[in-house]
């Protein structure tokens, strides 16, 4: 009879380099400047409240949820987080809507620069009732990066509050991305997943894999389509674009980029970079930025 699979429990394969025992997300660094944590904000007497927070490489939250709806995204940095309907694979220039309640876990992969907005439910009507991946465009991140600063108080009536509207307009504008990294829940395909999330330029082929995973080609090559409706080679090509989008937005060269995520040049990395994104990792950069811009017919 075959194993059944067992859900996916983020974990480090190899001897950690720091102590990656769960930690309560109140306890990270959270709001710079007042020092608000998540579960002081769920019940401030605004529509919404914001909060910056910085993460470590490796840093493992608890399963938990929140009376608020959460709208999370990282300036730097991939994280995971894993619910109960679905695991996410979250990139700069994306974020994940979860609705109020949801129970969540997330892990960083690099050092994650998060900025989170809590939703009160009746402001939160008519956006999505399920997790859904989003993009961020430049408006949405510089609103978010205002948001922040602002008193967790903040007069509605006046510019903060204005402010705060406008981001929930945007949200209800921002696009639902079809496409992302779903984390499957199979443990010997999360053992995978989580090693090529360590090192996404490893470029071994699917038998060395299916073997470091403990099950045939065929069998990863099946489970991996049933659990993420992508092949295994596409999987892997979206989390080397997303460990891209990471490392250009820090302000890393292309060229050194290209060649460490196992690109033979830099012309061929940008080709697929193209493919999938619809303009160049120049061009990306450019509209990253605040006041930029890229047109397309």
């Amino acid at each position: 009879m075959a194993e059944a699979a067992r859900p996916y429990v983020p974990h480090d394969l190899r001897a950690p380099r720091r102590d990656l025992r769960p930690v309560p997300i109140s306890c990270f660094t959270g709001h710079k400047a007042s020092g608000i944590r998540a579960k002081a904000l769920q019940d401030v007497q605004r529509p919404a409240a914001a909060m910056a927070a910085e993460f470590a490489d490796g840093e493992v939250g608890t399963r938990h949820c929140h009376r608020r709806a959460q709208f999370l995204f990282g300036l730097t940095g991939i994280m995971t987080v894993i619910t109960d309907g679905g695991s996410w694979a979250v990139a700069p220039q994306q974020a994940l809507w979860i609705p109020p309640g949801v129970m969540h876990q997330t892990r960083c992969w690099g050092a994650v620069s998060l900025r989170t907005l809590y939703i009160e439910p009746d402001a939160a009507a008519g956006l999505p009732l399920t997790c859904q991946l989003m993009e961020v465009s430049p408006l949405l991140r510089e609103l978010v990066n205002e948001a922040v600063t602002l008193p967790v108080e903040y007069d509605v009536d006046g510019r903060d509050g204005q402010i705060i509207n406008l981001i929930l307009v945007e949200i209800g504008r921002t696009p639902v991305l079809a496409r992302s990294a779903p984390m499957p829940r199979d443990r010997r395909l999360a053992r995978i997943c989580e090693a090529l999330l360590r090192n996404p330029g490893d470029n071994q082929g699917i038998d060395h894999w299916a073997r470091y995973g403990g099950l045939g080609r065929r069998t990863l090559t099946r489970l991996f389509r049933q659990e993420t409706d992508m092949s295994f080679a596409q999987w892997r090509q979206q989390i080397r674009l997303m460990e891209a989008l990471s490392r250009l937005t820090a302000g890393e060269a292309v060229t050194h980029v290209a060649l460490d995520l196992g690109y033979d040049s830099p012309s061929a990395f940008s080709a697929m970079f193209r493919r999938t994104m619809g303009l160049s990792p120049r061009d990306y950069l450019r509209w990253g930025e605040p006041g930029g811009g890229v047109m397309h017919d």
